[in-house]
């Protein structure tokens, strides 16, 4: 097997279902050894098998690729390391992460608990963080003992994040946080050698099915292209992890079907100034007139 990632170490986590398991089987393909994390959780986060991530290795083996399973918390500190760790003692070093693990406790506000807020939170947001801390610190003792590296780690953000979605206040803040979370650690890492971008991705999985997208799943007829398949999402992030990607680095890429759409994150938009301290009472007109001057305001509708 040979491809762009031909001989590179790999970890996915998330990777025993869905977007996930697509992203460790195309690594697969084009050539990468493949760490494939799965905990076997259920959706909300509970309980726990060994079942998804194994079957997945042994799909890659079966094309003939290399692939270990591995079953930590991402969100786990000591665990994140022992997953970094992991990959280093099997296959002799790390050049990938993909974070992608993640759960749902969908409620609105009003009604959400701590609970589940945390719990959200904790999987994505310290399940991204964790992983890329070891990682980074793996990377860059490298370069401190005077080896070029060339690395990268491919986070995942969401459309709930960068443009928000009822009833997810928990998941939304949370891939928006790894949205920003991107952005930095690309600045950060940089010296290292590393590049850190994310995605925000869509596809028919255990997390979407509830959302509207079976419903339109359901429709496509079947000599379609099937634009919902999350192994969609795959081609993208195994590109940005390559080589050929060396110069791509802080971005972050809407990904649906055969669609790539680069998401362009807060700007500078309309200005009000004067030289002096503004009274309250003034603002009743100078930002509704922001708002009116924005781009979203004056944004001609799809047609």
């Amino acid at each position: 097997m040979s491809g762009i990632v031909e001989g590179k170490v790999v970890i996915v986590t998330g990777a025993g279902r869905g977007i996930g398991r697509g992203h460790a089987l195309e690594f697969a393909r084009q050539g990468a050894k493949v760490v494939v994390n799965d905990l076997g959780a259920t959706l909300d986060g509970s309980g726990g098998s060994d079942g998804p991530a194994g079957e997945v290795v042994d799909e890659i083996r079966g094309m003939g690729g290399e692939a270990i399973a591995n079953g930590e918390n991402v969100a786990d500190w000591e665990g994140a390391q022992r997953m970094i760790n992991a990959a280093v003692e099997h296959f002799g070093t790390l050049d990938i992460l993909v974070n992608n693990a993640g759960i749902l406790r969908d409620r609105m506000l009003v009604n959400m608990t701590e609970e589940e807020w945390d719990a959200v939170i904790n999987v994505h947001l310290k399940g991204t963080f964790a992983p890329t801390r070891w990682a980074a610190a793996y990377w860059r003792e490298k370069v401190k003992a005077g080896e070029t590296v060339s690395a990268a780690v491919v986070n995942t953000s969401s459309t709930s994040g960068i443009f928000g979605n009822p009833g997810q206040t928990n998941y939304g803040a949370a891939k928006a946080g790894i949205a920003s979370f991107s952005i930095i650690a690309a600045k950060e890492l940089a010296r290292y050698g590393v590049r850190v971008n994310s995605i925000a991705p869509a596809a028919l999985t255990r997390m979407t099915e509830n959302l509207g997208m079976g419903q339109r799943a359901a429709e496509r007829k079947p000599e379609e292209f099937d634009r919902f398949s999350p192994d969609n999402v795959a081609p993208t992030v195994v590109w940005l992890a390559s080589d050929q990607a060396k110069d791509v680095t802080g971005q972050c890429f809407i990904v649906s079907g055969g669609t790539i759409a680069l998401a362009e994150g807060w700007n500078r938009g309309p200005v009000a100034n004067q030289d002096d301290r503004w009274d309250p009472a003034e603002l009743h007109k100078v930002i509704p007139d922001l708002i009116g001057q924005s781009e979203a305001a004056n944004a001609k509708p799809a047609s």
